[in-house]
């Protein structure tokens, strides 16, 4: 285990709008006949993830990994 502090995780806070949207595209894609669980969870996991890089890169546009680490610094 490392003593560095982590990054902040790579996902939305769970009251955020467009999480919320993703979700609910996700359940009513299912509920509709339009995709699979399995295909609503793949979609909603990757537009998840990356709706939570895009609040990354919001607030801190100079980190690799969210924090204070700036651009290009290793971790470890």
């Amino acid at each position: 285990m490392s003593d560095s502090p982590m990054p902040s995780p790579p996902f939305p806070s769970p009251d955020n709008a467009v999480l919320r949207m993703i979700v609910s595209n996700a359940i009513s894609s299912v509920r509709n006949g339009e995709a699979l669980v399995e295909e609503a969870i793949l979609h909603a996991a990757v537009h998840g993830w990356y709706e939570g890089h895009v609040h990354g890169e919001d607030e801190c546009p100079g980190c690799d990994f969210r924090g204070g680490l700036p651009k290009n610094t290793q971790r470890g």
